[in-house]
């Protein structure tokens, strides 16, 4: 029987694979400056010549970006899941607005449901100074920008994808998160303006969905995360017809001058 020699792994491939690993699982984050080679190289256990070889080769596939005197960097592409002009466009348009909710309905209510069935104890601590984040922008009404309330939003509800462990809805999250952020930022100005409840109720909502995934309370957490995106798009809905409305009032008043 003839045996067919054994490839022996280099050290680089698995220095490749726990990169690889590291930027999958989130730990290395789009656009993040790797450490220097020398402390990577210490951290790793090899030579650096071994670790310059395996940042080469995830370079040569798209995953790093070596910059001359700058050091190397997760691809910033890897975060971007639509081109700044789709961006745009989805922004503006009310019926792609309308898709954005229902994508985040389907993918948020899986992120709260796994996180809670699978947070660790620092993925907690991260979820709680991500919750207090957006509570103290709750609480300081009329005092923080909507891009900062925005911003917070998004990043509870990154914080929550993170401690879900699926890499897929991970990444889908934060390949979106420029995306939500903005479009929070549409949302709750002309929420706020259309319910006087709305605050409370927002921070209801993420106070109920927090305290669910702390708790481990998969299927409530899941519940809860759809029941805050069915609130949004009932409070949206009721904005667009109120701009239908006086639009419509707007043409009857400037066709009535006219005759």
């Amino acid at each position: 029987m003839d045996v067919g020699s054994v490839r022996q792994r280099r050290l680089s491939d698995d220095i490749v694979s726990q990169l690889e690993t590291m930027i999958l699982e989130g730990t290395l984050k789009a656009g993040e400056r790797l450490p220097a080679e020398r402390v990577l190289a210490e951290q790793f256990g090899v030579s650096r010549p071994s670790l310059r070889e395996a940042i080469q080769k995830l370079a040569a596939r798209g995953l790093l970006v070596s910059r001359h005197g700058g050091g190397n960097f997760v691809a910033q592409t890897l975060g971007s899941t639509f081109s700044d002009p789709l961006l745009h466009l989805l922004e503006s348009n009310p019926e792609a607005q309308r898709d954005l909710l229902e994508f985040r309905h389907t993918l948020e209510g899986s992120c709260a449901f796994y996180a809670a069935q699978r947070a660790t104890e620092l993925d907690r601590q991260r979820l709680s100074e991500a919750f207090a984040a957006l509570q103290d922008c709750y609480s300081r009404s009329g005092k923080v920008t909507r891009a900062e309330e925005g911003a917070a939003d998004a990043s509870f509800h990154l914080a929550i994808a993170e401690a879900s462990h699926n890499a897929v809805l991970l990444h889908t999250i934060r390949g979106l998160f420029d995306l939500l952020k903005r479009n929070v930022v549409t949302n709750i100005g002309g929420m706020y303006a259309q319910r006087d409840e709305t605050r409370d109720m927002l921070i209801e909502q993420h106070r109920a969905l927090y305290q669910a995934i702390i708790d481990g309370r998969a299927e409530d957490a899941r519940a809860l995360s759809n029941r805050h995106i069915d609130y949004v798009q009932e409070v949206l809905s009721d904005v667009q017809q109120q701009v239908r409305r006086e639009a419509r009032a707007l043409r009857r008043g400037t066709t009535g001058a006219k005759r």
